[in-house]
């Protein structure tokens, strides 16, 4: 594990990466009264489906994405949170099958508490990030703030015919996750100090792995929705995807690839509050097995920073999509369900 800092990062938060966002439930009720966009032909992607960014088309072969996404702490490393939150940031543009063009920062700060090398060392984290992205940091904005945040505004580009969304899963289409689970629980043990080293690596290694092969899988044939997975979990994304297409899903619980020693520490008793919150938001719409044990289910709830894809594919694709997934440095990208009729539910099968 890193040196750890003179001051604990994670200390000075609530919560942590994006298992400090707001719960979908209370995330629906604040956006109830939110005014309805007026039509506009060229807004490709808006509100509507819950996507992971806004699609506006410029021509008939340009597309701009554009996205925004950051958090508090969830390490206590400053430049790891600098590389993880500008990975997560970056994950919204790769997730719609973009390339990013350029970034801008968010920065909250609590400067009367932590040093100017450690903001430093945060910023120094998110333009890492973005040098390996291939694009510049060319801006942002600061503010004074209780506890340490940070995050992109992430622009990006894309064909008008490659955007991927949450509404185009179709029954039939085979289930495919590229990264494994647990980062929230990983987070937890963490805090508890008792995350081991090479599990600490494992995490650091999976949050700071860039999606960027979402615009080669945007390109092939027989994709056809595509979202990362990130602080709802894997049933609650899902549920956006089944919600979108008007679909339903079944998920094979014993295929869903986990990080090495998140199973043993989810039944040891290492979940997060927001796994809770996460259930309680969209529990109604699941259909667990009652002799399933709920530290499982805590698992599909799991919040993860910077995740990984979950894509929608028609069957004879399928094996053109892993191929994909682990040429990029996916090897834990695997098929984990399927797509079937509505209503929008998500079954499991042990």
């Amino acid at each position: 594990m890193d040196d750890k800092p003179a001051i604990r990062l994670t200390s000075m938060a609530h919560g942590g990466g994006c298992g400090c966002k707001l719960a979908p439930a209370v995330l629906q009720d604040i956006l109830k009264k939110m005014p309805v966009p007026a039509a506009c032909a060229d807004l490709l992607v808006g509100t509507e489906t819950s996507d992971d960014a806004a699609v506006y088309r410029l021509n008939d072969d340009q597309a701009i994405i554009a996205t925004t996404d950051f958090f508090t702490p969830i390490v206590d490393d400053p430049f790891q949170f600098g590389r993880i939150a500008a990975t997560n940031a970056l994950s919204d543009v790769y997730a719609m099958g973009g390339t990013p063009l350029f970034a801008l920062a968010i920065v909250g700060m609590p400067i009367s508490t932590i040093p100017v090398e450690t903001a430093q060392d945060i910023l120094a984290g998110g333009a890492e990030t973005c040098g390996r992205a291939g694009i510049p940091i060319v801006g942002g904005h600061s503010i004074d703030s209780p506890e340490p945040i940070y995050g992109l505004v992430a622009i990006g580009l894309t064909r008008p015919d490659r955007v991927l969304t949450n509404a185009s899963a179709k029954p039939g289409d085979a289930l495919v996750l590229t990264k494994g689970l647990g980062v929230g629980i990983f987070s937890a043990a963490m805090k508890k100090g008792e995350l081991g080293d090479a599990a600490y690596r494992a995490m650091i290694a999976s949050t700071t792995t860039l999606n960027r092969v979402g615009p080669a899988l945007a390109a092939l044939d027989g994709v056809h929705a595509m979202t990362d997975v990130t602080g709802f979990g894997l049933l609650g994304h899902l549920l956006e995807m089944c919600r979108g297409s008007g679909v339903s899903a079944e998920i094979d619980e014993a295929a869903v690839p986990l990080l090495e020693g998140a199973l043993a520490l989810a039944e040891a008793g290492y979940v997060t509050g927001a796994s809770g919150r996460n259930w309680t938001s969209y529990g109604d719409a699941v259909r667990w097995p009652e002799d399933r044990p709920l530290w499982r289910r805590a698992l599909m709830c799991d919040p993860q920073t910077s995740g990984g894809l979950l894509v929608a594919v028609a069957p004879d694709a399928v094996e053109r999509v892993l191929e994909t997934c682990r040429a990029a440095g996916f090897a834990a990208a695997s098929v984990v369900g399927r797509v079937g009729e509505g209503p929008a539910e998500v079954t499991f099968r042990a």
